[in-house]
């Protein structure tokens, strides 16, 4: 490659070196040595009167990647003053003076010593002089020229971008452009063909075409399915000289995808889906999936599933996996082998998102029959009811049967059931149940008083599995019997004056009872049949559960009786009537004319008996003296 770019250069520098003698010829109207183009410097007049002028010079052409051994004349400088005696000195400066270009200060020849790249540099200016050898005095003024490189087809197109990654939808129309590529040629595009870049397919045809001018890529086959085939790589090569024999080119890879478009209905592989769940799964948990196959991708392929007939529909529900895209039948209510063996479910599996243009490819969606056998489990028994609430007396004799308890086994074999009391939920045992019949009785006395409501659970297993266990809930509540007498709910102690008259009232009594009778309590009072003729006191109902007690007579003394008892017979509305008698103690106290109490205890008015008549004569004329001497010396 690189001795023919050696013979190509030669063979452009001579071209151009005949070129550029010529228009010497022409300017200066003297015949140049072939390969030579002159600088002359002039102080005559020429015989067609042209103005003087010193330098008169033209550009000088040189062509790039010259890779000979010797070094490559580019052109003459030349004095019309030098008469060829080596008088005249040539002196070169400027830009690669000495460096890259050289002059032969005797014959003013130019050479280049250095390879030349146009692509690097596509001219040099540099300046020249003429200088009088012996003086060194310039015998012109300095004048300026440019050395251009001429471009060779030297550097092939190049495609600074690729590889290309591009992506077009499938089915998509004949001529849709999928993407541009560029190539860019280092060559001079004002010069020749060398840049002129001409685009064409090496790989990729018939799918796709380019054009040839401008690369653009476009489909070149209809209905391109990504199904089929989704990737494809496409080699473009760009060659310049127009593409003409001779020019140099390059290539790049451009790697297309299909994109996929919703151009395929789902299918379901299976027409018919058999499953199987068990009668004791629980609501929501899964029976099984079902799948439709969409051979499109992405949002394309998403799924929505959805029962659409089927005596099952009432009691499976279909709900769509997102991440997988499959139907999942879950329980939606509980299953019963006894009442119903099996199911049946229309399913349709359909695409939510739909393209308008692939509908005549028909419906997209599909639908399968699922089949769903109900599995038989052996089931603890179950009771009828579900719950018990039981009312009993609490005077019930022990051994009564208060509810019968029935469970039975759900099952087709239907096992015997064998009762028992969960003895966590009666601790003090008051009631059991007959293990064969679910007789529930009692076991002990009862009491309202003590336990008004018993819960309990009745338990039922399976004689041939005792693991199937069953149970029920038992409320029960002891009603009340009129097993209690009313009573007063503290000791009652009350006081009477001294100075009290007749009829006052002297205490307020109430009673409790323990009894809570349907109807409410009503409590009588009366005087015992001991006291019913009491001279002092007397007892008055007031209808409202309480009573009056109230004086019979007035005048009472402590120093009579200081204390005395009253019994109050109380007795309540049950059947039958329960009484007690209760005390009220009453003690006799001094009181002030305003009824307040002074004193209750009656040692307070008696003398000590030790004390004679004579010692209390002492003591009273002790007490008369102390006065009169008190009285006296305030007088």
């Amino acid at each position: 490659m690189s001795n023919a770019k050696s013979w190509l250069g030669l063979a452009m520098s001579l071209y151009f070196w005949g070129l550029m003698d010529l228009a010497t010829t022409v300017l200066s109207g003297t015949p140049t040595s072939p390969g030579r183009l002159e600088v002359l410097l002039s102080d005559k007049p020429q015989s067609h009167s042209r103005t003087k002028r010193s330098w008169v010079w033209n550009q000088f052409f040189v062509l790039e990647e010259y890779t000979g051994t010797d070094p490559l004349y580019v052109g003459k400088l030349h004095s019309d003053m030098d008469r060829g005696d080596g008088s005249i000195k040539y002196i070169l400066s400027g830009e690669g003076a000495g460096i890259v270009f050289t002059i032969d200060d005797t014959t003013g020849d130019i050479h280049a010593i250095q390879r030349l790249d146009r692509e690097e540099r596509a001219q040099y200016t540099l300046r020249a002089q003429a200088l009088d050898r012996r003086t060194g005095r310039p015998m012109e003024p300095e004048s300026e020229f440019i050395i251009k490189i001429q471009d060779i087809n030297d550097n092939e197109p190049k495609f600074l971008d690729g590889p290309y990654v591009a992506t077009v939808p499938e089915m998509s129309p004949v001529g849709t452009s999928v993407i541009q590529v560029t190539a860019t040629d280092a060559d001079d595009p004002t010069y020749g063909n060398s840049a002129r870049v001409v685009y064409s397919i090496l790989q990729g045809q018939p799918y796709f075409s380019v054009d040839s001018k401008t690369g653009v890529i476009r489909t070149a086959l209809m209905n391109m399915d990504r199904e089929a085939k989704e990737y494809y790589e496409v080699i473009i090569q760009a060659k310049d000289m127009g593409g003409q024999l001779g020019g140099l080119a390059g290539t790049t890879t451009v790697n297309i995808t299909l994109s996929d478009v919703n151009d395929n209905p789902p299918r379901f592989p299976q027409k018919h889906y058999q499953m199987s769940v068990l009668e004791s799964a629980p609501v929501s948990s899964t029976v099984g999936r079902v799948f439709a196959k969409d051979l499109d991708e992405g949002v394309n392929a998403e799924m929505k599933y959805t029962i659409v007939d089927g005596d099952g529909a009432d009691a499976f529900d279909i709900n769509t996996d997102p991440n997988f895209q499959v139907g999942i039948i879950t329980v939606r209510k509980p299953l019963s082998f006894e009442s119903k063996k099996s199911y049946t479910l229309k399913v349709e599996g359909a695409n939510p998102h739909l393209e308008m243009r692939f509908l005549n490819l028909g419906p997209f969606q599909d639908t399968t029959t699922v089949h769903i056998s109900v599995e038989d489990v052996d089931e603890p028994p179950v009771f009828e009811p579900g719950f018990y609430f039981v009312e009993v007396p609490e005077d019930v004799a022990i051994g009564t049967t208060i509810q019968i308890i029935s469970a039975k086994d759900p099952d087709v074999t239907n096992n015997s059931i064998r009762y028992s009391i969960d003895r966590s939920s009666d601790p003090g045992r008051f009631f059991y149940v007959d293990i064969t019949t679910g007789a529930l009785m009692t076991a002990r006395p009862l009491d309202r008083e003590e336990f008004s409501w018993h819960n309990i659970t009745v338990l039922a297993m399976e004689m041939n599995n005792p693991s199937q266990v069953g149970s029920v809930s038992v409320t029960i509540r002891v009603l009340d019997v009129n097993d209690n007498a009313p009573e007063f709910p503290r000791f009652y102690e009350a006081f009477v004056c001294e100075n009290a008259k007749s009829g006052q009232l002297i205490q307020t009594v109430s009673a409790v009872d323990q009894d809570d009778p349907r109807n409410g309590q009503h409590f009588y009072y009366s005087l015992a049949p001991e006291a019913a003729n009491n001279p002092n006191f007397t007892i008055r109902d007031n209808q409202d559960n309480t009573a009056r007690v109230l004086t019979r007579r007035s005048g009472f003394r402590q120093q009579e009786q200081s204390v005395f008892y009253l019994p109050i017979l109380i007795s309540d509305n049950g059947q039958p009537v329960l009484s007690s008698t209760g005390t009220l103690t009453i003690q006799v106290c001094s009181c002030d004319d305003s009824g307040h109490v002074l004193s209750c205890s009656p040692e307070a008015y008696m003398l000590p008996v030790s004390l004679s008549r004579g010692a209390l004569i002492a003591i009273l004329a002790c007490i008369f003296v102390l006065l009169v001497s008190f009285i006296i010396p305030h007088s």
